[in-house]
């Protein structure tokens, strides 16, 4: 029970905000190239195959992260009780965990089609370099988007192997979206990275954090205000925009302290919530009247 409740804590399985922002691009990829006039048994059954790619990449990663960042987390309040950091489990451990957990997600992968298995394979380094980054350059949140909203270009090659503008444009304003709320997750530990070296957005808009987040939230608005002109997406669509505007702007942006680190967390887990509704948005949008 011990070793089981040191897996869970290692992989954050209790925290389900870190595979959530890494499932909801994989999800809206797939809303927006599917065709529901078809059966749509393939529609959910890929959903839960992103959905547990997600958990399996997300818990390796987390992994991998804590094993290239044991000396750094040492060092830092809300990381040093980590089980790697704190010794309570080996890094060969954490090395046989997380290559088990690659395997159950390429067991996952070997279900879609050749473009998506290559596409997803090509992203590996992505998703294992990403912790060095912060070490080398203050833009580790942009990479990061990068990595997580890869998700939305294998959610539109698994149905069609053919990539258009429309996901490009889109892929382009979620990795926005991710250097918004990463920025805003930054800011709890911004105190110990400038005492350890590291380096992060977070720190280099230190001094002006909330023109640069309405900037980046402001490109990911327009890619879904382009994706729904350019899908010919309905109404309703464009009514859950105001609602997405309201969500960013007010509940995120407007309320956000970024002195206060639980401030912090709870408007990065409100993104969660974003997730959810570009997800419910993109269906209703969809729909033939």
């Amino acid at each position: 029970m011990n070793q089981l409740n040191l897996f869970i804590e290692l992989t954050r399985l209790k925290k389900p905000i870190g595979y959530m922002l890494l499932f909801w691009p994989c999800s809206w990829g797939l809303v927006i190239v599917y065709d529901f006039t078809d059966n749509l048994n393939v529609f959910f059954t890929y959903l839960i195959f992103f959905f547990l790619g997600s958990v399996f990449m997300r818990s390796a990663g987390c992994i991998v992260n804590d094993i290239l960042d044991r000396k750094y987390d040492k060092r830092v309040s809300r990381t040093k009780n980590r089980p790697i950091a704190s010794r309570k489990l080996s890094i060969f451990q954490g090395i046989f965990y997380a290559a088990c957990l690659c395997l159950f997600a390429l067991l996952v992968l070997l279900n879609f089609n050749n473009l998506t298995i290559f596409l997803a394979l090509a992203s590996m380094p992505l998703a294992f370099t990403y912790p060095l980054m912060k070490r080398y350059t203050y833009w580790p949140q942009l990479f990061l988007g990068v990595t997580f909203n890869y998700g939305l270009i294998l959610g539109w090659t698994s149905i069609n192997e053919n990539i258009s503008l429309v996901p490009l444009i889109f892929y382009l304003g979620a990795i926005f979206w991710t250097l918004g709320y990463d920025t805003i997750y930054g800011y709890q530990d911004i105190k110990d990275d400038e005492i350890i070296g590291l380096k992060s957005t977070s720190i280099k808009f230190k001094d002006n954090p909330y023109s640069f987040l309405y900037l980046c939230y402001s490109i990911f608005i327009i890619s879904l205000l382009m994706i729904g002109y350019l899908m010919s997406l309905n109404s309703l669509y464009f009514l859950f925009l105001i609602l997405i505007i309201f969500q960013m702007f007010y509940f995120q942006l407007k309320k956000l302290d970024v002195r206060i680190p639980l401030i912090c967390l709870k408007i990065f887990k409100s993104n969660n919530i974003l997730g959810f509704l570009v997800f419910i948005s993109l269906l209703v949008g969809k729909v033939k009247f």
